[in-house]
């Protein structure tokens, strides 16, 4: 099971990274390089402060991943995106 998560009041950055992170699973899915079935991941968009608080991100959008924050205050490339799922799979580790 793959369980993310998006951290954001709502706002346009937020939405991008939700958008370009089910991008990234569908391509992972539909290319056959990943081990995983879409019916096994859960993708949540938390907007509380307290949820916040919880991963430690002080800026939005927040990107966490099997609950290791992995991005906050910025969008991530969808390459990066795809290391971090593909690293939570236990593929590879994600390059720094």
């Amino acid at each position: 099971m793959l369980n993310i998560k998006i951290l954001g009041p709502g706002c346009a950055n937020c939405f991008i990274l939700e958008g370009l992170t089910i991008a990234v699973l569908e391509f992972m899915a539909e290319d056959g390089s990943a081990a995983f079935d879409l019916e096994n991941v859960t993708l949540q968009h938390l907007t509380q402060p307290e949820d916040f608080k919880r991963y430690k991100v002080l800026f939005t959008p927040g990107l966490v991943v099997d609950e290791k924050l992995v991005c906050a205050g910025r969008l991530p490339s969808v390459l990066e995106i795809r290391e971090w799922l593909e690293a939570a799979l236990g593929r590879s580790e994600p390059e720094e």
